[in-house]
């Protein structure tokens, strides 16, 4: 920890804090957390930095440092806006990079840059050249989960939250929807666009399956299950709801379930136990190993050393940056 003393406006920010999390996190959970929170509070404001918080980080992190939370299409719009000098990614790679993508002149950290992503590492811009030569005129849409090297090469990108929507946005017979195979095929089903896929899938969402949603219902039958995009297509059949993670919360937001599984991340349930405590949340759940390389510690370090900075050859940025622009330029349904 740093050695300096407490203020009270940090310690009331503290108190705040732990008040907000007691249903999530307990006395020893927040011993053992304090004196890294209160670091990364006050690194905070010392360097007029600002932290992008994926709704599969911990609760820790998620709740009490974060100051801009959601899925991969709100954190992407909202780095545009950040008004601050640096912006620390709790999140994977390629959201670190998309940050920097849409903020060039700001310095971008990710507390552990080994945090990646099996989507990310599908696909390589050579895999989007070479199916772009086997489908000549075909236009390309890449999930956001990629490096800046294959959005590059891409023409528009999207996230789980608005695939269908950008697809059809292009308005064309046939498009190219990489790496997330199952998103694909889950897309394909809602419209008429013929949709090419690559064989790219997330180790988190791959391993659901629908006799596994089957068999929850079987045990909860009052239980309104939601499952996420990049799940199977079976599982998606099997479920009651399918979204994004912003779509999730949204859903228990304005429905208010009394029982409610989440077919993806676990640490998407713990951050939502928080925000509705009436809700009983069935934890049928897989941990992404990327995410969790994200901890509180390594973002105080990361802050205090200034280490982990994110950087991409402006051409690339360019070329990149414009898919993403394309993305958030289509206003996005409700």
């Amino acid at each position: 920890m740093l050695d300096q003393v407490g203020t009270p406006e940090l310690d009331l920010e503290l108190s705040n804090i732990r008040e907000r999390v007691k249903s999530v996190i307990n006395d020893d959970e927040w011993d053992f957390y304090k004196s890294d929170i209160e670091d990364v509070l006050r690194l905070k404001k010392e360097k007029n930095a600002i932290i992008l918080g994926h709704n599969y980080m911990t609760p820790d992190i998620f709740h009490c440092v974060s100051d801009i939370t959601g899925d991969s299409l709100a954190l992407a719009k909202r780095a545009m806006d950040v008004d601050a000098d640096i912006i620390v990614v709790a999140g994977v790679h390629f959201m670190a990079e998309t940050a920097k993508l849409m903020n060039p002149e700001k310095t971008v950290l990710i507390s552990d840059p080994t945090a990646g992503c099996s989507l990310a590492e599908s696909i390589t811009a050579d895999d989007i050249r070479k199916m772009r030569a086997l489908h000549p005129g075909v236009p390309v849409v890449t999930y956001v989960n990629t490096t800046v090297e294959v959005k590059a090469e891409s023409d528009i990108c999207c996230t789980s939250a608005n695939a269908k929507q950008i697809v059809e946005s292009l308005g064309v017979e046939k498009v190219m929807l990489f790496p997330d195979e199952f998103l694909a095929q889950n897309v394909a089903e809602q419209t008429d666009v013929e949709i090419i896929t690559f064989p790219g899938r997330c180790e988190v969402h791959e391993r659901f399956t629908g006799q596994q949603i089957k068999l929850l219902k079987k045990a909860h039958p009052d239980a309104t299950v939601l499952a996420h995009p990049e799940c199977p297509p079976e599982v998606l059949h099997e479920s009651d709801y399918a979204g994004s993670t912003a779509d999730m919360s949204r859903f228990v937001e304005e429905q208010k379930p009394k029982e409610v599984a989440l077919i993806t991340e676990c640490s998407m349930s713990a951050n939502l136990v928080a925000e509705h405590p009436e809700t009983n949340f069935i934890r049928s759940c897989n941990l992404c190993p990327h995410m969790q390389k994200i901890t509180m510690e390594n973002i105080a370090t990361a802050l205090r050393d200034m280490t982990t900075e994110i950087t991409i050859d402006p051409a690339l940025a360019a070329k990149a940056r414009q898919a993403v622009e394309r993305m958030i330029a289509v206003p996005l349904n409700k």
